[in-house]
């Protein structure tokens, strides 16, 4: 079966590979943070090194996504729920709409969330952040 022609996929099973995969980011970061506190104590409480920081932490967490949607379109909650992200046409995802979505994303739950339970009022079943970036997430049936 042809991807274009596959369903987008529903909020309980998207909200079930968010957690998953926030767990998993979760262990991502706690690596990526490993060396930061050998950073000299008196750097780590000024506002550049902070600001840094914190930059450094959403770089990794851009690439921890933006790697495994670009490359099959799927993070691992993604698979273990039978999820894919695609392109609005049905086309692979690019580095710039992994971006945009990653930055929408960052938009959607900033708003208390609201960016994501759009979708379920949405005909298309979209969060701001699929129609920001011009993808979708569809249900894959084995």
């Amino acid at each position: 079966m042809d991807e274009k022609s596959l369903d987008n996929a529903g909020f309980l099973r998207r909200l079930a590979a968010i957690i998953y995969d926030t767990f998993l980011l979760l262990g991502v970061l706690f690596i990526a943070g490993l060396p930061l506190p050998l950073l000299p104590d008196h750097w780590q409480h000024t506002l550049p090194v902070s600001l840094a920081i914190r930059g450094y932490l959403l770089l990794v967490s851009f690439i921890f996504f933006g790697w495994f949607w670009i490359n099959g379109g799927q993070t691992l909650g993604m698979r273990a729920w039978g999820l894919r992200l695609i392109g609005a046409d049905g086309a692979s995802v690019t580095w710039s709409q992994a971006c945009q979505r990653f930055f929408g994303a960052i938009l959607s739950w900033g708003c208390v969330g609201l960016g994501f339970i759009w979708m379920l009022f949405s005909p298309d079943k979209l969060a701001w952040h699929d129609w920001l970036s011009d993808t979708r997430i569809v249900r894959i049936i084995k």
